[in-house]
């Protein structure tokens, strides 16, 4: 009876190190990721711009992080963002915003704050 309670008891070590590191890996990934504050609704490619609707308030000079598709995912700095053709340095929840992006993105893809 004790070699089977030993063998049950290193088994469950085993179960509960493999669930620790996959809530670790887990944590990492989303501390990562940053606070979701959007999702992209337009792309512009010929001037570059991306719109924004936010879920968050943003600001000028918060960095973003914009993840989506198989190879999207890249942070910048935001310089400047207009709503309705006007230059704002803050942005609220429910606004939509247009910004410049340094990369192609599409419709859907997330936006974090980072």
């Amino acid at each position: 009876m004790a070699k089977k309670a030993k063998v049950a008891k290193k088994a469950t070590k085993k179960k509960i190190k493999k669930v620790t590191k996959k809530v670790v890996v887990k944590v990492a990934k989303k501390e990562k990721e940053g606070k979701p504050i959007g999702r992209i609704t337009h792309y512009f490619s010929n001037i570059e711009v991306a719109v924004i609707d936010l879920i968050s308030p943003l600001k000028q000079g918060d960095t973003i992080r914009v993840v989506g598709g198989e190879a999207t995912d890249f942070e910048q700095k935001v310089e400047s963002m207009q709503i309705e053709h006007e230059q704002v340095k803050l942005a609220k929840k429910g606004d939509s915003v247009g910004m410049k992006v340094k990369e192609k993105v599409h419709e859907g893809y997330k936006v974090f704050k980072v």
